[in-house]
């Protein structure tokens, strides 16, 4: 599909926007390793969602939808079956890491596999470790497919040094440790999204975070007690994705005279940090806290057209806003001077290298986008030229050059724009519900 963006038009309105990405993933999972009846509100539907569900089938776990209501009736670590078919995972990471968890946690035989992207992406990062425990799980040299054969119990607690801070290898990790014989302990570098602590945490497992205490132990901690009781029900309303939100925030800063408001956002400290990036570039994004949900902060952002100024993101933030920077890059594009984002390599290994695409199809819109080993520098020279962009088969890319043509000139048209609906089908509807003037067309 092509879309062709016109750019010009001032964007106003309010929205909200479907569950989180990551919660709907755990909610998802965790509520087939409860025992009970789990209820969830606002369960993304799209393309990197739907494997999750479709291998809770295939396990033998009950569900149903009514609209974005999920009801999920759990069996426990004890009541899964083998699968009689490969798991297919799509294209989504996240759901085969996470899987490869819970499959260790349930004692469960089956091979995990996906598409040719996913094929490519490294799973060394749990295989490595959850062997070490004692799953019997093989990768294909290095990527999926994984397979996974029934282990000895209990599997061996320990502790884990991560070399990147990873938050689904984080959260694989955790589910095998949920039936370890001791104590595990997880060590990363910097601090990872921690949406499983806090929802496991509330379905009662022992779980503990320890934050570094100043330079004498700069490392973070996560503390995984094995379970003394079975995890219970989820009942919760999940609040709209950050990483979704940032398209939106972005297209209100950069389209002439907008002014937007978003609801119900999800405001974890751990996914925050293109909210503070934004804000150190003298975005006017007023933010108000409201009632948590499930043990995740949430509020009401709003965004109003911003002149930008050029930043630079490394260290600790890049982990706290590791999804946003192909649309952060957008951003950087429409200030005037030099920004710089390092210490973010990660990015080459998600559904595209982002650091080389983003650069690469930012110069064909006439920003000077210089790629880094870890990174990236953008000299912003207050607008973008209209073009022909690809999306690379990226769902992030993809929007972000959507957002990228809401401020031009000239046109901005993106081919391969289908992909947005693995993660956000209503990314166009919404968009032009706000007023802005996007056409699209098969290719």
């Amino acid at each position: 599909m092509r879309c062709i963006v016109k750019g010009g038009n001032p964007l106003r309105g309010i929205i909200r926007l479907p569950g989180d990405k990551s919660l709907s993933h755990r909610a998802i999972l965790f509520a087939a390793l409860a025992e009970g009846h789990s209820e969830i509100d606002n369960v993304l539907l799209a393309g990197v969602t739907q494997p999750m569900l479709a291998a809770l089938t295939a396990f033998g776990i009950d569900w149903s939808l009514n609209g974005d209501h999920l009801t999920v009736n759990g069996k426990g670590l004890a009541g899964w079956q083998d699968p009689n078919q490969e798991i297919d995972c799509g294209n989504s990471a996240t759901t085969m890491r996470l899987l490869a968890g819970a499959m260790a946690a349930t004692n469960v035989s089956g091979v995990l596999d996906g598409s040719a992207g996913l094929r490519r992406r490294p799973m060394d990062r749990i295989v490595q470790p959850l062997q070490d425990m004692g799953v019997e799980i093989r990768a294909t040299n290095g990527c999926a497919p994984l397979s996974l054969i029934r282990s000895k119990r209990p599997l061996r607690g320990m502790q884990h040094q991560l070399g990147v801070a990873s938050a689904q290898v984080k959260t694989c990790l955790i589910l095998a440790a949920l039936v370890g014989d001791r104590t595990t302990t997880i060590i990363e570098p910097g601090p990872s999204r921690d949406h499983t602590e806090r929802m496991l945490g509330s379905m009662g497992a022992g779980i503990e975070t320890i934050k570094p205490d100043g330079k004498a132990t700069p490392l973070y901690r996560t503390q995984v007690e094995p379970l003394s009781k079975p995890l219970e029900p989820l009942k919760m309303h999940l609040p709209g994705d950050i990483s979704s939100a940032a398209f939106f925030i972005v297209s209100g800063l950069i389209a002439p005279d907008s002014e937007i408001e978003i609801e119900n956002v999800g405001l974890n400290p751990t996914r925050t940090g293109l909210l503070d990036a934004l804000g150190e570039m003298q975005a006017h994004l007023p933010i108000e806290e409201t009632k948590a949900q499930g043990g995740e902060p949430c509020g009401r952002i709003g965004i109003r057209s911003s002149a930008l100024k050029a930043t630079t993101v490394m260290g600790e933030q890049v982990v706290r806003m590791i999804d946003e920077f192909p649309v952060f890059g957008v951003a950087a594009a429409y200030t005037v001077g030099e920004t710089l984002v390092a210490d973010a390599k990660e990015l080459r290994y998600k559904e595209s290298d982002r650091i080389a695409m983003l650069c690469q199809e930012l110069r064909k819109l006439g920003v000077e986008a210089i790629e880094t080993e870890d990174g990236f520098r953008i000299i912003g020279k207050g607008k973008i030229d209209g073009g022909v962009v690809e999306a690379h088969g990226d769902h992030r890319l993809a929007m972000s050059l959507m957002v990228a043509g809401l401020g031009t000139r000239t046109p901005v048209v993106v081919e391969g724009a289908e992909v947005v609906n693995e993660s956000l089908p209503q990314f166009i509807p919404l968009l032009r519900s706000l007023g802005a003037e996007i056409h699209c067309e098969d290719s």
